[in-house]
This record gives C-alpha cells, structure tokens and sequence, in this order.
C-alpha cells in the first residue's frame, strides 16, 4: 500500500479513477504514519511531507479536470 512520492506527470497520466484510489491509499498511509510518529516508532518523518505533498497534487490534478468539464 505504499505510495512513492509521485509528480505531476505521472499523476496527469493517470485516469479519474486511479487517481482516486491512490489518493484514498495515501491518506490511509498518512494515517499510519502519524499514528506511528504519535506512539514513537516513525523511521522516516520525512516521509510525513512527502504524502502530504503527493495528496496535494493529486487533489490538484482532480480539481483541475472537474474545471475543465
């Protein structure tokens, strides 16, 4: 379930769909990952932003296709 830091590019090449379905994979993960950080056990807090900036361009993109209908 994890999901790379991913770019706009790859993100664009994407269908709705897909990108959906990650978006709901790294929210779950950035879940995890807080919950981790919150109990001590987080490897990488780096790891933190990095979804947190993957979410965003994701929401991004989709936002960017709902304008354009």
């Amino acid at each position: 379930m994890v999901v790379n830091q991913m770019k706009v590019k790859e993100i664009r090449e994407l269908s709705t769909e897909e990108i959906n379905k990650k978006l709901v994979e790294a929210k779950e993960e950035l879940f995890n990952l807080r919950f981790q950080q919150a109990t001590g056990t987080l490897e990488k807090p780096s790891r933190i932003r990095d979804l947190r900036h993957t979410v965003a361009r994701m929401k991004t993109v989709l936002k960017e296709r709902e304008d354009a209908e």
